[in-house]
């Protein structure tokens, strides 16, 4: 354990940056997962929406996203879904 304050303050806070960033990230992970089980426009709106959030917050890397949000809209289309 810290004894020095500005430690003590530091670790505080790692924790609570790290409980939101899991979170984040649990999310990230749930809505691919529905996705996947059963593919639609609605799930995939969501996926892409919760990559989106996590740009936005700066958890995961412009890149990453338009990446993953590719490879899920080519899964769509493999499956068939029809996008509004």
């Amino acid at each position: 354990m810290p004894i020095i304050k500005s430690a003590v303050k530091r670790m505080r806070q790692t924790a609570k940056r790290r409980e939101r960033n899991v979170g984040i990230k649990k999310d990230i992970k749930g809505a691919v997962k529905a996705f996947v089980a059963e593919p639609s426009a609605k799930s995939l709106s969501k996926a892409q929406s919760e990559l989106d959030k996590a740009v936005k917050k700066g958890l995961i890397k412009k890149n990453t996203a338009a990446r993953r949000k590719s490879s899920l809209a080519a899964a769509a289309k493999k499956a068939g879904v029809k996008l509004a």
